[in-house]
């Protein structure tokens, strides 16, 4: 997926100026590299326009970062000027890899932490870039959406927070409800959905898959994914099936209510491959009763496909549920921290998304429409005539021909 040059012969919105929290560091450095790239061989009649001053750089990240005292508490510094860039911040609220010392003693960082970070930057910024957006690939709180009690609504208080900061865009991946966007009505909101990074991981770490209704299906673990693994279904032609939790309501354990079964609504899924469809793997117990579900109805080969893999109670669930013949893949981004132990499991494969992201921020610059960048299903399309005809896909918009 290369960037279509037409839309950017419009001036840029800014210079273009990316922070990148220590949480992400990885993934913004990717995202660096491809803006750089794409714009070092980008050639039209206005690049040495005075307006393009900068335009094509080395790199577009901007030191940046929030040390802390003795006690813990912290400061945003920004080393270089912010007036008049078009500034993205990106963090990784979920990266609790990140420590600090708080009267010496070292703390694990927590999306609370993060998020602060995130402010602190925005306030060292103190209003001078033309613009900001703040991209949060994994929407810091969405998990708490909604009041069902007397709870507070820390989702949507955290976006009129960043608004009320200045904030003009915020960008985040598959949020838990992306109907969380009411709270800032007026204010820019995109929910990006990795799909087309999902069936290019699929299709390239598995050489003989046969993707039709005969021989694959597409489940949604519960009613709450039925949207995202209803297009799954759609542009792989294939069918849907779907269960929905059995919970215990008369009992609470750890703020939620057990389940107590998982009940499936679908056809038939006997000898063929199946793919789970959510937008997270938390503790993975979830995910984990399902495909033990499937198997037992006699699914061939389980994927559990997944944008944020947390992984929080750790591997040894899904090395013995790979042991045992229950998955046989699990694709999650790079959106969040990646334990490195995952990297050694045969059965991890992992979508990047830093392209994705860096196209985004490309086309932003220029204010430039994203809809078509955000709307996959051409692509996905020819990557499947592509992988019917080669059992692979190769690297973008290039064909084993070329």
């Amino acid at each position: 997926m290369k960037p279509d040059d037409s839309k950017f012969t419009t001036v840029p919105v800014g210079r273009l100026g990316i922070i990148v929290h220590p949480s992400c560091e990885a993934l913004g450095k990717s995202i660096d590299s491809y803006i750089v790239n794409w714009r070092k061989h980008r050639d039209h009649d206005y690049i040495g326009d005075i307006v393009f001053k900068d335009y094509g750089r080395d790199s577009y990240l901007i030191e940046a970062n929030c040390p802390r005292f003795g006690t813990g508490e912290a400061k945003g510094f920004i080393a270089e000027s912010v007036r008049g860039v078009d500034l993205y911040i990106i963090a990784d609220v979920l990266n609790y890899s990140l420590q600090y010392k708080v009267c010496g003693h070292m703390n694990h960082m927590s999306p609370d932490d993060i998020y602060a970070d995130v402010k602190r930057l925005i306030g060292a910024a103190s209003g001078k870039p033309s613009s900001i957006t703040v991209i949060l690939p994994f929407l810091y709180e969405s998990r708490q959406h909604r009041r069902s009690a007397r709870e507070s609504m820390d989702c949507a208080f955290m976006l009129q927070e960043l608004v009320n900061m200045g904030v003009d865009n915020v960008l985040t991946f598959d949020a838990h409800d992306p109907r969380v966007q009411n709270a800032i009505p007026l204010a820019g909101f995109d929910n990006i959905m990795p799909i087309y990074q999902f069936v290019k991981s699929l299709l390239r770490s598995t050489d003989d898959l046969q993707i039709d209704k005969d021989h694959m299906m597409v489940i949604s673990p519960d009613e709450g994914a039925m949207q995202r693994t209803m297009y799954f279904s759609t542009v792989l032609e294939v069918d849907i099936g779907m269960f929905y939790k059995r919970r215990d309501y008369s009992v609470v354990v750890d703020g939620r209510n057990p389940i107590v079964a998982h009940e499936f609504l679908g056809d038939s899924v006997e000898n063929k491959d199946v793919l789970i469809i959510d937008d997270m793997i938390s503790s993975g117990e979830s995910m984990l009763d399902v495909a033990k579900e499937l198997k037992k109805r006699g699914a061939k080969r389980v994927f559990c496909i997944s944008t944020f893999g947390m992984f929080t109670n750790g591997l040894a669930s899904f090395d013995k549920a790979y042991a045992d013949g229950t998955i046989y893949k699990v694709i999650t981004t790079n959106c969040t921290y990646q334990n490195p132990d995952l990297f050694t499991r045969e059965w991890y494969v992992s979508c990047d998304v830093s392209k994705y992201i860096a196209l985004l921020i490309d086309n932003l610059n220029h204010n430039a429409s994203i809809s078509p960048t955000l709307d996959p299903h051409d692509r996905i399309k020819k990557r499947l005539a592509e992988y019917e005809k080669y059992h692979t896909i190769f690297e973008d918009d290039t064909t084993a021909d070329s």
